[in-house]
């Protein structure tokens, strides 16, 4: 299951002193409980469960960068849309809420909302990701169906900084994040 083309981009996290991560389906897998990332690998046309397990375990590896002593900064945007999206079910949603919420605690993670009543953004192309390393190194990561694609072209950097700029501008500050994030979560209790 897991996809040779991606294999880059968790040494570019690694690496990473300060990572940008736009997302428009799904909760970053850095910020992924395992039964939420379970739950998207199990929906993977002819997922194994042992497949499905080890691509869990390695989601999970990544995610001890933002445990490190001094761990990259995160600054995640999400869609709303996000949020809504009931994988796994309301049970594994909730608890993936709460998970975040907890993350966002850390002074290292920002994570902030672009309501759904923005419309038609700039943000509904692709998913995509900038990692940027103490010496100046940039690694942009680009989502797609089948073959996404890690890139140090300094032309697509560019489009890629400008994007998260403008979907920036759209997002909602933290402080408006959590509340959104609490009402999503409140009506997974109903």
């Amino acid at each position: 299951m897991g996809q040779k083309w991606f294999r880059k981009w968790p040494a570019a996290e690694q690496a990473a002193r300060f990572i940008r991560v736009y997302e428009l389906a799904l909760i970053p897998g850095l910020l992924q409980t395992a039964d939420y990332a379970r739950a998207i690998f199990q929906g993977e046309p002819g997922a194994l469960p042992a497949e499905v397990e080890e691509e869990v375990k390695i989601r999970l590896q990544r995610q001890a960068i933002l445990s490190r002593v001094t761990p990259p900064t995160l600054s995640v945007i999400l869609d709303e849309s996000v949020l809504r999206r009931e994988v796994g079910g309301r049970e594994v949603m909730r608890a993936q809420l709460a998970n975040l919420l907890a993350l966002m605690a850390r002074p290292c993670i920002t994570v902030r909302v672009i309501p759904l009543a923005s419309g038609a953004t700039a943000g509904l192309v692709s998913a995509f990701a900038i990692a940027d390393t103490d010496d100046g190194t940039q690694t942009g990561y680009i989502d797609s169906v089948e073959s996404g694609e890690v890139t140090h072209q300094t032309e697509m950097l560019r489009k890629l900084g400008e994007r998260w700029e403008v979907l920036s501008a759209l997002a909602q500050p933290i402080y408006e994040t959590e509340k959104i994030i609490q009402r999503v979560m409140e009506s997974h209790d109903r």
